[in-house]
């Protein structure tokens, strides 16, 4: 027997597609060009749309997550001015290793749902469009 499919608060909606990296999808449609047609975005609000009660679950595991991630990465920027302070030295990595972490997250977010990145995921590497 399956599960009934449960939605996504729209919140936690909003921050799937941000942590995917995809953009925000906006209060109406404009027409059937743009954004919203592409085919992995169609599939990430497919997926979103048919998530099981378990599997609604597990995405809102993740988001906890990430939105705690996501927030040590601006906060490490309160340490960038200081070296070594009595015992304490600075990790000079922490705010690459943190966006190091948030992004690995992300990616397994993307990975549970079944989506690729959104173009606004950075991989690290330089795209080229023609």
């Amino acid at each position: 027997m399956s599960e009934s499919a449960t939605p996504l608060a729209d919140a936690d909606r909003v921050d799937v597609r941000r942590f995917c990296g995809y953009p925000a999808f906006g209060a109406e449609p404009g027409g059937f060009t743009g954004w919203r047609f592409f085919q992995a975005y169609g599939l990430l609000e497919f997926r979103m749309n048919n998530l099981t009660a378990s599997e609604v679950a597990v995405v809102q595991n993740y988001l906890t997550t990430l939105r705690q991630l996501e927030s040590g990465v601006p906060a490490s920027a309160a340490n960038l001015d200081t070296e070594r302070a009595a015992v304490w030295t600075h990790n000079a990595n922490e705010v690459n290793d943190r966006t190091m972490l948030f992004d690995d997250w992300r990616r397994r977010l993307c990975n549970f749902l079944g989506v690729p990145f959104g173009p606004g995921f950075s991989t690290g590497t330089i795209r080229v469009v023609v």
